[in-house]
């Protein structure tokens, strides 16, 4: 358990590096006032868990320890839009259509919402 908690921490704090770098690179190539560099992240992210999660089936399938430090860890501290995006396919692929846009929009809507409640109780 210990070392699992290792790798995630260890993803994570690599993946947020990568996150903080990232962005600031590209809010500073890409002046605008839409916000490019969370967009670009939050779809890096994705592609990168796609690829992971494509790539476990064929090369790590057995070693748990490469799907904790990457997906959970590199991607979840990268973004975890990505997981949820990757949680969302996985409802798609079980055919939960209903539950799956019950997840998407509660998901968003629950989380602006969220957003917006911690703020006003901020002030």
């Amino acid at each position: 358990m210990i070392k699992n908690i290792l790798l995630v921490g260890l993803g994570g704090g690599l993946g947020s590096i990568a996150r903080y770098l990232s962005q600031r690179w590209v809010t500073a190539n890409y002046l605008h006032a839409f916000p490019w560099g969370t967009f670009a992240v939050n779809i890096a992210g994705c592609f990168l868990i796609g690829i992971f999660w494509g790539i476990s089936f064929r090369s790590f399938d057995s070693n748990e320890s490469w799907k904790l430090f990457l997906m959970t860890g590199l991607c979840g501290g990268f973004t975890t839009f990505s997981a949820f995006t990757l949680e969302g396919i996985g409802l798609l692929k079980e055919q939960k259509l209903a539950l799956f846009f019950l997840y998407i929009g509660a998901s968003v809507i629950t989380g602006l919402l969220a957003t917006y409640l911690g703020m006003r109780i901020a002030r």
